[in-house]
């Protein structure tokens, strides 16, 4: 499948945002690394071979998870969940993601810098305060 189309409407919403797409690429072909803060928003165009579709995605790294207090720590990530618009709250292995996706079918524009915008701020929100929280013992609650 040639997503090269895709590749390329990606990486003009990156340019209006003011940032250079070839200062973002990862190291494979519809991959890409931004950062909001001291947020790192991964942003990926692929084609899956068990779905026979294409997707972007569009997910940022929150924190490991605890090896102590996990209870607190996964009701709470359950309660910032419940806030977040338009996002997932997930746990991969050992850490916790804020991520979107959806099929590149009629994906525009608009659509792609909301959820880059969304990630992003979500993540540079609540990361440091995880991190500080459960990692640091302090943390003060975002807004």
């Amino acid at each position: 499948m040639n997503l090269q189309q895709y590749y390329d409407q990606l990486e003009r919403v990156i340019q209006n945002l003011g940032v250079n797409p070839a200062d973002c690429r990862g190291d494979k072909p519809g991959q890409w690394n931004m950062k909001k803060g001291s947020a790192n928003v991964w942003l990926d165009i692929f084609f899956s071979e068990k779905n026979q579709s294409s997707y972007f995605q569009c997910m940022a790294p929150l924190c490991p998870v605890p090896q102590s207090r996990k209870t607190e720590f996964y009701e709470e990530v359950l309660e910032i969940a419940h806030k977040l618009y338009g996002v997932a709250v997930t746990k991969y292995r050992d850490s916790i993601y804020i991520k979107a996706i959806r099929e590149v079918n009629n994906l525009d524009d608009s659509e792609i810098e909301s959820t880059l915008n969304r990630i992003a701020n979500y993540a540079d929100d609540y990361d440091d305060y995880l991190k500080n929280k459960y990692f640091n013992d302090g943390g003060s609650a975002p807004v």
